[in-house]
This record gives structure tokens, C-alpha cells and sequence, in this order.
């Protein structure tokens, strides 16, 4: 059966579950879910950006700004987010939520609970889950913003709505 993910009602913030399905149907069907995005971010104000394996279930090969992922069945939003870093990137840096919405595309239909977190030297360097994140860097805010505003530069859609929405947020998001 595979790993269980918990149902959501579409575009309801308040991450109610409403049912529960293997990931395989949730991915199959475009079923509403919770995954978490966490923005990681140094104290020079620098963005981890990685690009993608070419192997992942949706947008393989992009780059993104956000580690993050499916919630499982069960599992708390914030400790989702808490494990998803760790997982992706390596580190266990503390992470601050921000804000919830819903994303919904031809590949993708979840309740996208946003979080970002300050990487310090003592946290450790980061290091890739190697069947998720094939490279990754450290950017420059306005550089990232630079190359998200072309079109052509292969970046998760999700995570391109992220940044803009995250920019919106307010303090902390510059």
C-alpha cells in the first residue's frame, strides 16, 4: 500500500483532515494534501537554493528555494517541516512558520504550510539527501529574484508562488 498521506478539504487553511490515502493515489489523482516548504537562509541574508534530481515525482530537474514535502498520515505540520529540512538538507536548524496556502496545479494540489529558519555555522554544513537534491548553493536574495523573474530559468512553480507570497509576508522576508 505505501506510505499513507493525510486528505485535506481544498482550500480550507485550518489543515483539517478530512481522509487519509497512499501517496501513489495522492500523487495519481492530484488529491488536496499538506506538505511544508522551509526557506533557509543564512545570517548574510543569502537563500540555500538546490536544484532537484531528475528522478523526483514532480518538477525533476528544477531548482527550488524551499526544502519541504508531503506530511504523512499523522504527522504534525510543524514537525513535518522540522524533518523535511533535516532530511533534504541536513541541517536542524529552527524553524519559524510564516504563513498557509493553497497551491494547486496540473501536477500538484496541496495546503502549503510556509516556514523559513536561520542557518548558523554551528548548525552544521548542509548536506543533500542524494535521491532528492542533486546540487545545491548558497544565493543572494536579489540574485534569486533576479532569475526567478525569467521565465525560462527551470524553478518549481510552487516555489516561484512561494517567494512571491513570501515577499508579501512582510518581516523577515527580505
Amino acid at each position: 500500500m505505501g506510505e499513507l498521506v493525510d486528505l485535506y478539504a481544498e482550500g480550507d487553511l485550518s489543515g483539517v483532515v478530512t481522509g487519509v490515502a497512499p501517496r501513489w493515489r495522492v500523487r495519481a489523482e492530484n488529491l488536496p494534501h499538506a506538505a511544508t516548504q522551509v526557506l533557509l537562509r543564512d545570517g548574510r541574508g543569502r537563500v540555500y537554493v538546490h536544484r532537484r534530481t531528475a528522478t523526483k515525482d514532480i518538477y525533476p530537474g528544477a531548482h527550488d528555494a524551499w526544502a519541504g514535502g508531503v506530511i504523512a498520515s499523522g504527522e504534525d505540520i510543524d514537525a513535518g517541516a522540522q524533518r523535511e529540512l533535516a532530511e533534504e538538507l541536513g541541517v536542524t536548524s529552527r524553524i519559524r512558520p510564516c504563513f498557509r496556502y493553497w497551491y494547486r496545479d496540473e501536477q500538484a494540489n496541496y495546503l502549503a504550510c510556509v516556514y523559513e529558519a536561520t542557518h548558523r555555522p554551528a548548525d552544521g554544513p548542509v548536506r543533500h539527501q542524494p535521491q532528492e537534491v542533486a546540487e545545491g548553493w548558497w544565493m543572494p536574495w536579489d540574485e534569486l529574484l533576479r532569475r526567478l523573474d525569467d521565465p525560462a530559468w527551470p524553478f518549481t512553480p510552487d516555489g516561484r508562488e512561494s517567494v512571491r507570497r513570501y515577499l508579501a509576508f512582510g518581516p523577515g522576508s527580505r
